[in-house]
């Protein structure tokens, strides 16, 4: 099969990892070098997509600023969606964009996914979704199969026994029946945990006698709350590492440094990310994401989380401190 175009939902609020996105939507949080939608795209741009639907809600002015900005030479549109009312409506907003021939892949624009997803699209199923088995299935959405065809989709199971989770990668080949499903959730209003859930949609699929199958990824990783965020960029940096020159310093790999940060007299990693434009002096600092245009001068920081243009000043702490903010210590 041929992936036509991408829909990926970047709508959301991301509550859980304020103060940072009460200035940016949560899928431009800077993590592991790039904003998390910028790992999602470089993924997509591994394969025959002719067209990326975003779909906008939250700052959706700065989503589209940055990909016209650091992807030039992909084509994007982009959907509102006005009011967040689930999953599967912030899908469904897409459908004025698809073609009832068309093929679409569809990506969480929230998390950061493992492995090759190619695997997926080789097949003419209606659907293919991307898995990853875990051993206690009750925190995930799961597929339940007979041989190699997916009969039923569950929410958190009450059971445990090895499942395939369900990671946030779909290849739908019969989207006109996707939209046709999604649709007929929103005129019966069947709501779950009071959103249109795309899941649900898939399930009312399956009962109609869609053929879904699964294709395996290594796995995925959330960027929905800064302890979750901070393991991201740690996975990420184990895979890449980039450092620039420094007066009197010391690099501990692996950490992604931008060449437009100045680093004097301070030791930095492992696992750190440094943005455009930072400073640092006389500081140490680990395990840590630093955003654009901060400075961090005579700290001791570690599990923390430094909004952009945020100023940290002879501090000894674990920070969650957000943009534009100024943290010093009170004897100055």
């Amino acid at each position: 099969m041929i992936i036509i175009k991408a829909i990926i939902p970047v709508a959301g609020v991301g509550t859980r990892m304020r103060p940072h996105t009460h200035t940016y939507p949560k899928a431009l949080l800077f993590v592991g070098g790039k904003p998390i939608l910028g790992h999602i795209l470089n993924e997509v741009k591994k394969l025959d997509i002719k067209e990326v639907i975003l779909i906008l809600g939250y700052m959706g002015n700065k989503i589209k600023a940055y990909v016209e900005e650091d992807y030039p030479d992909m084509n994007f549109v982009y959907a509102e969606q006005k009011k967040r009312l689930g999953l599967g409506h912030a899908i469904y907003q897409a459908e004025p964009f698809v073609k009832d021939d068309d093929s679409v892949l569809i990506i969480y624009g929230d998390t950061i996914f493992v492995g090759d997803i190619s695997k997926g699209k080789e097949s003419d199923r209606d659907a293919m979704i991307g898995v990853k088995i875990v051993d206690d299935p009750r925190r995930f959405g799961v597929v339940e199969k007979k041989q190699d065809k997916v009969v039923n989709l569950v929410e958190k199971p009450d059971y445990v026994k090895p499942m395939p989770a369900i990671v946030g990668v779909n290849f739908i080949n019969n989207s006109k029946l996707m939209f046709e499903c999604l649709k007929e959730l929103m005129e019966k209003n069947i709501k779950t945990k009071q959103e249109y859930q795309l899941t649900d949609a898939f399930q009312l699929m399956l009962e109609k006698g869609a053929d879904f199958s699964t294709f395996e990824l290594d796995g995925w990783y959330d960027c929905g709350k800064p302890e979750t965020m901070l393991k991201t960029n740690k996975y990420l940096l184990d895979k890449k590492t980039k450092v620039i020159k420094t007066k009197n310093s010391v690099i501990i790999d692996p950490v992604y440094i931008e060449d437009s940060a100045e680093i004097e007299n301070s030791v930095i990693g492992p696992y750190v990310s440094v943005a455009k434009d930072t400073v640092i002096k006389s500081s140490i600092i680990k395990n840590s994401i630093l955003n654009k245009g901060c400075m961090v001068l005579n700290a001791q920081l570690t599990d923390s989380l430094i909004g952009e243009n945020a100023v940290v000043d002879d501090i000894v702490e674990k920070l969650n401190v957000g943009d534009n903010s100024k943290i010093r210590y009170s004897g100055k």
